[in-house]
């Protein structure tokens, strides 16, 4: 189903699941899918654009490394977690297949590191931030380098298929989750975005590690009622949580949320070590736990989004 299908009413009332873009090098393949529906249940739109896992051929025989260090790239199968609570609570869900390592969805598309690229003709796509702290550290766009491995690549990427993952993938992915979110809000009055990623374990602080990091790009993308509301659960479930730091969010929120709009957004990051196995590979004895808790999560944000809604509906009907 299009997600134009969503926003127009030419749908059912189900939720049905769709299928988007297409991963350069894998004939057929989709880079993205999720779930939505005519009426959204609730107004809370997941998203786990680093969970991606279809790599082509041509793009692992470029790795320097093999398959298993490239996956600490991945958040490691945080899509399986997004997609069980989807199916729990009726959120809109949207899942990323493309992989990270080929191109960084939580990225801008001027987020590049113009070294890595050959052929580029100038001036071609935006170079506003070449200079930036991520595309310089070697994690920009398309990811060059990784902590504690080095260079990630053989060679330099061609730039013609730097354009045609920007076209196949990032553009249609972020469309999809603009019409998306956009759709949900003009339902409920107001929506949240849940940007969901994963992170290997932080460093113990009075000798105890969060698991969990809040980033809503230091009070920008989302109300501080709804960012207080997960702190809260967090901590009656007795969950330490970390608020922007180390990670506050990136492109994602940048582009999508709109406080004024109504259009709420958070990244939450959570401990690799909470739901997958001791090698970070696969669904560990945590995996089941940490959907119920998240489920959990999601059905109390899903009441405080709505009650906010209302107070933008009653606002915008006294306005007329």
């Amino acid at each position: 189903m299009a997600v134009s299908g969503f926003l127009s009413g030419d749908s059912d009332k189900g939720i049905e699941p769709f299928e988007g873009g297409a991963i350069p090098g894998l004939p057929g393949a989709r880079a993205f899918h999720g779930r939505l529906g005519e009426q959204a249940s609730i107004p809370v739109v997941i998203a786990a654009p680093h969970g991606g896992r279809c790599y082509p051929a041509d793009l692992v025989d470029d790795f320097r490394f093999s398959e298993c260090v490239t996956r600490r790239l991945e958040d490691r199968l945080v899509d399986r977690l997004a997609d069980a609570v989807a199916l729990r609570t009726g959120a809109p869900v949207l899942i990323a297949e493309a992989p990270r390592a080929m191109i960084d969805l939580n990225r801008s598309v001027d987020d590049v590191d113009w070294d890595m690229v050959a052929g580029a003709p100038a001036p071609s796509l935006p170079r506003g931030s070449q200079t930036g702290f991520r595309a310089r550290s070697g994690l920009g766009l398309v990811p060059r380098r990784l902590p504690g491995a080095g260079e990630l690549w053989k060679g330099r990427l061609p730039y013609d298929e730097l354009v045609a993952r920007i076209a196949q993938i990032h553009r249609p992915y972020h469309a999809t989750l603009e019409a998306m979110v956009e759709g949900v809000r003009a339902q409920w009055g107001a929506v949240l975005l849940i940007d969901l990623h994963s992170m290997p374990p932080l460093p113990p602080v009075d000798g105890v590690a969060a698991r969990f990091v809040i980033g809503d790009r230091f009070g920008t993308a989302c109300d501080g009622a709804l960012v207080a509301s997960i702190f809260a659960y967090l901590g009656a479930a007795q969950q330490l949580a970390s608020h922007n730091r180390p990670y506050a969010g990136g492109y994602v929120l940048d582009r999508h949320a709109r406080r004024a709009e109504g259009i709420h957004a958070v990244q939450i990051e959570i401990d690799r070590t909470a739901y997958l196995d001791p090698a970070f590979d696969r669904e560990g004895a945590g995996f089941d736990g940490m959907v119920a808790l998240l489920t959990g999560l999601v059905q109390r944000l899903a009441d405080d989004v709505a009650a906010i809604g209302r107070e933008r509906l009653l606002w915008r009907t006294a306005a007329e």
